[in-house]
Parts: C-alpha cells; structure tokens; sequence
C-alpha cells in the first residue's frame, strides 16, 4: 500500500489516499457502558464487549468512565481487598484480550499503592498496560465523599507500580505518545480535575497532549449537563485540542444519585459527537479527530506556546510514554461533522446568527470611515451582480446609521460591450428601491477609443476577446469612479469579495482591485449569498428593493466582459477559476489551517461527492446541489493553489482597508495573511500530485 516517490534529498512517503490515518485522524469513543456495583466481572466483560465493536469500527482509542471496573457509586466497597483484588484481575485479562484489539483502551479502576488507593485512570494497548494516572483532585463536599477512600493524586510524579504483573508508569505526569501515528497524543485526568480553577489536561496540553481525556462518573442534577457541556467546549477551545468525556450510565446504584451517561467529543470548542442520555443500555460515541489540525492551529497560537513557557515548559516534567499503534491504514469513512460551506453555517440558527454579525461588521467598518474621513457621499459601481449589490446595502445601513441621506450613495451602472439587459435592469431597479441617486455612463464609446489608439484588433472589427479586451472595461470603471467621488466630494466603495482576492480574479490598481474602502475583502462569495438572503428574510429593506435582491440571487455570476458566443451563452466566472463552492472551501481549509492540498482534497471529496450525505445550509435550492468526483476536485484545487500562491499575492500585498469579518481569515497582509508576492506554488502542487490519485 505504500507509495513512495523521490523529488529531493528526502523520500516522501505516502500512504492510501482514502484512509484516515494518511490525513492525520485519530478515530475516537467515548463510551458508557452498563454496569453492577461492586462486580468487576460483569463490568470488565461489558468493557471488552464494547471495545471489540469499537475495533470493528476501526477506533483508535476508546474512553470509558470513571471507576468503571468496579463502578462509582459503591462506597466502603473500595476498602475491600477481594474487590481491589478482582479488579486487578480484570485489568489484566483486558490487556491480555488487547492484544487482537487495534484500539487504545482507557478504563477507570481503584488501583492500591503504597498503603493506599487511588482513583485511576489506566491505559492499555496491544497487550501492554502503558500507565496509570490517578485524580489530583478529590471531591468531598455535598454528595461526594471521595476522601474517605483515596488518596489524591496531585504530586504524584515520576513513580512507577506493578499492576497485573507488569512494571508501568504511576503519575500525573503522563502523555501517552504513538510511535507509528503522527499527533496521536493524549492525556488522562479524571472527573473533578476538570472542574478545577487549573485542570491538569491544561498542563497535559502544554506538555504536547492533542488528545484530552476525561473518565468521569458524574451523577446528574437538573442543569449539570450544560455545565459540563460548557466546561468540555471550553477546555478543547482554550488548549487547542480534543476533549474526550465519558460519564457513567445504566446500572449504577441510585441509592442516593442518579446517572444520565453523558459521553461526548469536543475538538477546538465544537462537539462532534455524543450520546444519548439516560440510557437504558451501553452506548458509544464515535468521531474522527483531526489532530493535525490540532497541532497546526498550535503552530498558529503563539499565546499557547507562550502559556507553555510561562508554565516553566511542562514538556521537561511530563514522562513521554511511547506505544506502537499499527494502524492499518485502511479506508473506513470520515466519522465527523464536515461543512461543504464552511464560511455557511448548516445549523439555520447558527447561520442566522452568523449574517447578523457578518452584515453588521461591514456596516460598522463602513460607518466608522465614514465619520473618519467627514464624507458626505460615496461612490459606487452597481453591476447588478451579487458582490456590488451587497456592498449597496451594507453603504445603504452605513447611511441609515449615521443619519445620511441615502441619496447621498452615488451608483453607477457603466454598460460594457457584454452587460446584459438583465443585469443592467436589476442594477437600476435596486438603486430606485433603495432610493440612492442613480446614474449611467456608458463605457462603450471611451474603450473603442482606447482599443483603437492601442491598436487593438477589436478596433478593426475582429472578434478578439483578449485579457486586454476585458481590463480595458474594467479599468475604465474603476478611472471613472475614481474620478467621480473627486468630483463629488466622496470616495470609492470596493465591492470585490474574500474568494476573488483568494483567486487573483480582479484587475489590480486601476481596475476592480482597487478602492478607497473595500467591505466586502472579507466576506467569501459563498457567504454573500446568505447574506442577501438573511437581509431579504429579515426585512432590513423595503419590499421593491428585497423583491431585486432576491432577482439577483439567480443570476449567472460573471464579469460581463465578453459578448454572449454563438450559443447564447455568457461569459461564465466559475468555467474560468472554478466552482466558488470549491474554491472556497480549498481558500477556508488552506490559509485558516495551512492543511496540505492532499487532506484538503481528502476532505474535500468527503464532503461533496455525494448530495445525499451531508447537511445543506437552510433554503438552499435542491437544483443548486452539486456533487464533484475526485478528479474534478482535484483540478480546482490545482488551478486554486497556483492562483493563490504564484500569480495573486501581488494584488492581495496592495490590497485597500477593509473589516475581517470570518474567523476562517482575511487576506489583508495588515492582518491574517503574508506572503511574498514573488512566490511559488511548485510545492503544493508536487504535494497535490503525488499524494492524490
């Protein structure tokens, strides 16, 4: 299965496209499975149960609850030598059935030590028993009495203990590392050391733990579901990494408590799976984590390494446990929540929320230059395309905001030698529904001219539709805008998006490059279409003007610069640098992560080849849904990063204000993204090339 080819001093290996473990996954459960207080047999055999389905699924590490072998809620029981002794048993019959099992094994177990017993968590792999970590933290208040039994685990460092014969490492300063599987590092902690001013997973994580695991017991009260929600979304947010928590479940005593098995897979503040609660039988919750983009986001994050060395680099007191996984490198799907739109959200409420900050962004940015530069007016080039209408409206709410007359907003419709009727309608259509003063210059007669004085053979009649052709007309619409907001006493407002800076696709300096204020710079295209939406839905603006809005949305997306062909049919963007959809999701994937193009095409093709699978932003049109093969997404891609990274970045270098607005980035070099304009995509796509088939 391995392919391996030389393009340097170094070979670069490669293993099969479609696996997981090729793109830095680490297929991960949570689990809680039924138990019986006090019979470590049941409980462990139940145990097994589960991990032979989760090496069915192809896991790579289940979790499973605090003192699950012998079970929480058993009291005095912990003080029971034929217990502890049964337990230890147990444990050790786990690791010898581990040794057909592919995953890493995380189980909870009162374990005894020097004359005293620990609250542990132990891992366990192909036959080795790889460490234990005991609680740091010991609850004993309310219904909790944890101190009558054990002894905590803080300080607890550089020890070692015999557990079901073996030798292992005992500590709280343990990271478990794979030798044979990039990133795949984790952490154990235990129940309350999460609810902690300062969670050991924290030090954990600055020690190189991706991977932070919490077996838990954790009864349940009305509203603790949603703390504990809050604390696993946080602490995977604020350690960029992966938080992994398994509560106990069915079988339990209820003697005093109740149980609800709350498991769940956090990963940078966003949960990717879970269980049901209250169950009435075992349950797994199963998710792919991508601890490559864990790591990258580090690498992005100064102020996580900063907190490592402010920390005293926890990675100098944390022993480094090693382990051989062998995975296998097979193709078992991708288990995650996977965005085809990932500047859209597909939760309605989410996006909802989404348009309403993005929209009001870019009317704040809009409304504080106003006030900056004293401007009475501003001048606009309405196509009557989706990218001039949104950044009308956004000027339109500026106005509003600041008490301006919209009739101070100067559009122009400037009709080429290919604007259409249809464009050019609805671009007049929306400057009277939203009352901005309204004008037309057409361009036709000035670019004959200058075709001609070039010596251009459209001049002589010839149907040349060259790049000269096209930036004649569009720098003339830029000049004459320039120009007008000198005469008029206002200045120029960009309407060029987020994914046509990604692609180059805009005539630099004087052309659709250029502006005095640009709003749109950080909003992708797939987004400004949701926002129109979100803008008609919410009835920011007056029924003639939301009726042209929602016109626009249907139109073919192209720079009208090129007549019609012999078929009728237009001058198409998305022929020429590829679906927006693709594009920007290569653009999200890229510059927000810096994923190499092989992941982002592996992602890619998981998340468009099939309509079927998948969520789709609310509303969006059944005609609208597109599947791509690989081989399609492999040549947008290429066409991507050879725009983005050899031919562009000049346009980008030079590029006016505007506000960031998506978390996935902004292309400003006074903001998310530098680069030399001189640069070259020969690496990405070699990358592309030899790792996609």
């Amino acid at each position: 299965m391995l392919k391996v080819s030389i393009t340097g001093p170094e070979p670069i290996v490669t293993q099969a496209f479609h696996s997981i473990h090729s793109h830095g996954f680490v297929r991960a459960a949570v689990c809680t499975p039924a138990v019986r207080p006090g019979d470590p047999g049941f409980n462990a055999a139940e145990t097994l149960r589960l991990a032979h389905e989760g090496d069915v699924e192809g896991c790579d590490l289940m979790l499973f609850p605090e003192l699950g072998l012998s079970a929480y809620a058993i009291d005095d029981l912990f003080l029971q030598d034929a217990l502890l002794d049964r337990v230890e048993a147990e444990i050790g019959a786990l690791a010898l059935a581990s040794e057909r099992l592919k995953p890493v094994l995380v189980v909870g177990a009162p374990l005894r030590h020097n004359g005293r017993v620990y609250n542990c968590a132990v891992a366990i792999s192909r036959g080795r028993i790889l460490g234990a970590t005991p609680k740091s933290f010991l609850p004993n208040y309310r219904e909790y009495y944890e101190k009558r039994w054990f002894a905590p685990g803080y300080g607890v460092v550089g020890l070692e203990m015999e557990l079901a014969g073996q030798r292992i490492p005992f500590g709280t300063d343990l990271v478990f590392a794979a030798d044979d599987l990039r990133d795949f590092v984790f952490h154990l902690e235990v129940c309350e050391d999460f609810w902690a001013p300062q969670p050991p997973s924290t030090a954990g994580a600055l020690a190189g733990a991706l991977i932070l695991c919490n077996l838990s017991a954790s009864n349940i009260v009305v509203g603790k579901a949603d703390d504990r929600e809050t604390l696993c979304a946080s602490q995977s947010m604020r350690c960029s990494a992966a938080y992994l928590y398994s509560a106990a479940g069915p079988g339990e005593s209820t003697t005093d408590l109740a149980w609800d098995g709350q498991a769940s897979i956090h990963e940078l503040g966003r949960r990717l799976a879970q269980t049901e609660r209250f169950p009435a039988a075992s349950q797994v919750a199963i998710a792919d984590i991508d601890v490559e983009r864990l790591r990258l986001e580090r690498m992005r994050t100064p102020t996580f390494n900063d907190g490592a060395v402010a920390a005293g680099h926890p990675e100098r007191s944390f022993r480094r446990v090693r382990f051989v996984h062998q995975p296998t490198f097979e193709d078992v799907g991708l288990i995650r929540p996977l965005d085809r739109f990932p500047f859209v959200p597909d939760d309605p409420a989410r996006l909802d929320k989404d348009c309403y900050e993005a929209f009001n962004i870019q009317v704040q940015g809009l409304t504080k230059r106003l006030l900056a530069t004293k401007s009475q007016h501003i001048v606009i080039g309405v196509s009557g395309g989706l990218d001039s209408t949104h950044a009308l409206i956004v000027a339109a709410k500026a106005f509003d905001a600041v008490g301006l007359p919209r009739a101070n907003i100067l559009g122009f419709t400037m009709p080429g030698f290919a604007t259409s009727e249809g464009t050019k309608s609805n671009a007049w259509a929306l400057m009277r529904g939203l009352g901005v003063t309204g004008q037309e210059i057409d361009i036709k007669p000035t670019a004959r001219l200058m075709l001609e004085e070039m010596g251009h053979p459209f001049a002589k009649g010839d149907p040349v539709y060259d790049i000269t052709f096209e930036n004649v007309q569009a720098g003339l619409r830029t000049d004459y805008l320039f120009r007008l907001a000198n005469q008029r006493a206002g200045f120029v407002l960009g309407t060029g998006d987020l994914s046509e800076l990604a692609l180059g696709w805009c005539t630099y300096g004087v052309g659709d490059q250029m502006s005095h204020y640009n709003v749109n710079s950080g909003v992708a295209k797939t987004l400004i279409q949701h926002l129109i939406r979100w803008v008609v839905k919410t009835g920011q603006f007056e029924e003639g003007a939301s009726a042209t809005l929602l016109s626009i949305l249907d139109t073919e997306i192209s720079p009208e610069l090129v007549p019609a062909d012999a078929s009728g049919a237009i001058q198409s963007t998305q022929a020429k640098v590829g679906p927006y959809e693709l594009q920007d999701f290569n653009l999200y994937h890229i510059t927000r992560f810096g994923l190499r193009p092989s992941k982002v095409a592996f992602l890619a093709w998981h998340a468009w080849h099939d309509v079927a699978k998948g969520e789709w932003p609310q509303n969006f049109p059944a005609e609208a849904r597109n599947a791509y093969d690989l081989a399609t997404i492999k040549k947008w891609l290429g066409v991507f990063l050879f725009r983005f990274f050899e031919i562009s970045q000049f346009k980008r270098s030079a590029m006016p204000n505007g506000p960031k607005v998506i978390s996935g980035g902004a292309l400003s070099p006074r903001g998310d993204w530098r680069a030399p304009s001189d640069g070259t995509a020969r690496v990405w796509l070699d990358e592309l090339d030899a790792n996609v088939p």
